[in-house]
């Protein structure tokens, strides 16, 4: 659970369903350009809350990786339901 007081703009779980917005494609993707993307939302981003949101989502089970691509895992809409 977040702390009351913190930027919620700033945690784990919203930066993860941003990442999930971003790789909505459903195909493989650059990390790096998914990290640009991610970064160009807000300048208080930086690329260490980005590996958090992605290990996050990593350890869900909700994204897949082939080389230095990731995307979506097939065969989901991801809802908060499905997720937790």
């Amino acid at each position: 659970m977040p702390n009351p007081e913190t930027d919620l703009s700033l945690s784990l779980m919203y930066l993860g369903s941003e990442v999930m917005s971003i790789l909505s494609s459903k195909k493989y993707v650059y990390i790096e350009e998914v990290l640009m993307n991610f970064l160009k939302v807000d300048a208080r981003r930086n690329p260490d809350l980005f590996l958090d949101a992605l290990t996050f989502l990593y350890s869900l089970g909700i994204v897949e990786h082939s080389g230095y691509k990731i995307k979506l895992k097939n065969h989901h809409d991801y809802t908060q339901a499905t997720i937790f």
